[in-house]
């Protein structure tokens, strides 16, 4: 007998009984388990034979690289407006949307008790006017009383007595003179300091621009005890906005100053505006250990179709290139899988008649490493790997230098096996 015909007896089973077991139906078991080989080699070739490529052409064109960042609409120049003063609010002169004026009166505050005070310290002012014009005159009588003893005591006609009295009378008048000028000048610092306060009480626009924000009605308290009260928000100009976005740290190196951009708001959909970066912040953001910085867009908004607080979102280029060669970005990061046959086997040396004859299809596949220096290219349906020099990327597209690429060829992105 056979070694073959025994493995094939020990595999079935038959231990000490195999003699009793004829010999056709040992040889027509092995020609059973020939058959299932060869259809099972028969259906991996099958299943190899089916796997196709998904390809892209290779282009030639331009290509345009930006960086994308979100933000709001700001005005350029935003004024807010608080009172300096506590007081019950008697008059408002300005609504939302009102164009105003500088120096335009927007609202005002009771001034009972301010115009009070200020008749105080204009009767302060009358007085102190009073009392240096009285010193005046005294010191005109010192000075007359002086000339006279003087020219007595000259000709010896007086004492020497008088003319010391008569001369400690002129330093005195000279003394009242000065004081009274001294509270002349405080009465008079004291009532344009009152005339402050009480022209504080009219809120009035510093700038030219459009009322935004109106937190205030007739009737109402202001405290401004603590903390001054924001009563009006007036934009400058709103023809000239500027766009606030944005920037990741890893794209904040790429934009800079001058740099155009394009942006959208949900408002108008089907409209793209245009904007230049005019400052980029060197001060960063972190939100959530996202670290961000703010770039500054200069927007024109002739026609006032954009508003303060919209979101945007813009687009800026940072590089432009024509007449280059392009490859979808998937191409680079395509590559086959590498496959491995492997055997398995019983750790006694059995198994059985199938593990015998018909080794494991056990596959196993490994996916080879992406490599932005090659990528794949079919060829007489065939995947071939090709050595390029990648450029600039703009997410989808990126630049290639290839001397064995030209534009038109089939790049591999994809492949599917088993279809």
């Amino acid at each position: 007998m056979s070694e073959i015909q025994r493995k094939i007896e020990a595999s079935l089973g038959v231990g000490a009984a195999k003699r009793h077991i004829p010999a056709w139906m040992v040889w027509l078991a092995a020609a059973a388990v020939a058959g299932a080989l060869a259809f099972w080699w028969m259906q991996g070739a099958e299943e190899r034979a089916k796997i196709s490529y998904i390809t892209e052409s290779v282009t030639q064109g331009d290509l345009t690289v930006t960086v994308t960042a979100t933000g709001t609409i700001e005005p350029t120049n935003l004024v807010e407006i608080s009172s300096e003063l506590s007081g019950t609010i008697v008059d408002v002169l300005v609504d939302y949307n009102d164009e105003v004026k500088a120096g335009q009166v927007l609202a005002r505050l009771d001034t009972v008790q301010l115009e009070a005070q200020m008749s105080v310290q204009r009767a302060s002012h009358a007085a102190a006017e009073a009392q240096l014009a009285s010193a005046r005159a005294s010191l005109l009588e010192a000075e007359a009383d002086y000339e006279i003893v003087r020219q007595l005591d000259a000709r010896g006609v007086t004492s020497h007595t008088n003319l010391v009295t008569s001369q400690a009378a002129l330093s005195r008048a000279n003394a009242n003179i000065a004081s009274g000028q001294a509270n002349l000048d405080l009465a008079q610092a004291q009532l344009e300091a009152q005339e402050a306060v009480l022209s504080k009480a009219t809120i009035i626009s510093p700038i030219n621009g459009i009322v935004l924000e109106r937190a205030v009605d007739a009737g109402q308290i202001v405290a401004a005890s603590l903390s001054a009260p924001e009563l009006f928000t007036i934009a400058e100009d709103l023809a000239q906005m500027e766009l606030q976005v944005d920037v990741a740290e890893a794209d904040i190196g790429r934009i800079s100053v001058g740099d155009m951009a394009s942006f959208t708001v949900d408002a108008y959909d089907n409209s793209t505006f245009p904007a230049q970066i005019s400052m980029v912040r060197y001060a960063s953001d972190s939100t959530d250990g996202l670290v961000t910085y703010k770039a500054i867009l200069s927007v024109e908004n002739d026609n006032l179709l954009l508003r303060p607080g919209m979101t945007a979102t813009a687009d800026i280029t940072v590089a432009s290139y024509t007449d280059v060669l392009l490859v979808p970005n998937a191409a680079l990061r395509f590559a086959p899988p590498q496959v491995v046959e492997a055997e398995t086997s019983d750790d006694n040396g059995g198994g059985g008649l199938l593990k015998l004859i018909m080794p494991s299809r056990n596959r196993n596949e490994t996916t080879r490493n992406a490599s932005d220096s090659t990528l794949w290219v079919l060829r007489n349906g065939v995947a071939v790997e090709v050595e390029v020099e990648r450029g600039d990327s703009d997410g989808l597209l990126a630049i290639i230098t290839s001397s064995e690429l030209s534009a038109g060829d089939q790049v591999v992105v994809d492949m599917v096996e088993g279809n």
